[in-house]
């Protein structure tokens, strides 16, 4: 969200959970990626996710209200992926502030929690990488198109249905309290890292 009128409109309404979900992407190898292009990554991922958060909360302070904060971040939060630089890298920021804003607001009674989908096939994933052949060129640059391909099809190749992912984020977001991150689906945590939710797994607040 980065229309100033539509962050006011929105702080109008009456609610106690938000749900940040703000995400796109360019992606190509992170030595050659145009650097606006990263910059513009960051923009969304990263600036205009924690701006309405920092509204919301305010929102919330000022009501009194023990509220939640439901960040949608990704599985490219807690990896890297050959390609994905710039989008895993806008998720690590993401991460950082989430863990930091889990601390800081524990005196204000409001929780703080991640979601991190592994790779859905809803048409983000393949669009990302895609991206890439907007700038890139063999003729420039030292990467080569065909590794790259090569690259994203492995990555691409068994992305998991979306149902999957949309019925763990109802059960999360549903629920009254949860852990603080959320990995899913399994698989995804295993890849990740084995025990890296179990350490910080328990209630969100």
């Amino acid at each position: 969200m980065l229309d100033a009128r539509d962050i006011a409109t929105a702080m109008n309404w009456e609610f106690d959970t938000l749900v940040s979900n703000a995400g796109t992407g360019d992606s190509g190898p992170i030595a050659e990626i145009p650097v606006d292009l990263v910059r513009r990554t960051f923009e969304t991922n990263v600036f205009s996710n924690l701006e309405l958060i920092q509204h919301a909360i305010r929102k919330f302070v000022d009501a009194g209200t023990r509220g939640r904060i439901v960040i949608v971040s990704s599985m490219g939060g807690m990896l890297t992926a050959y390609g994905l630089g710039a989008y895993c890298a806008s998720k690590h920021a993401l991460e950082g502030i989430a863990a930091t804003l889990r601390d800081e607001l524990v005196p204000t009674g409001i929780a703080v929690q991640t979601v991190n989908p592994g790779a859905y096939l809803t048409g983000f994933n393949d669009r990302l990488a895609d991206s890439t052949y907007h700038w890139h060129d063999d003729t420039t640059n030292f990467t080569q198109e065909a590794d790259i391909r090569q690259s994203f099809d492995a990555i691409m190749d068994g992305q998991h249905d979306p149902q999957d992912m949309i019925d763990k984020m109802v059960e999360v977001i549903g629920a009254d309290d949860g852990k603080y991150r959320n990995v899913w689906p399994p698989s995804t945590e295993l890849m990740s890292g084995s025990g890296l939710t179990a350490v910080i797994a328990g209630r969100a607040q």
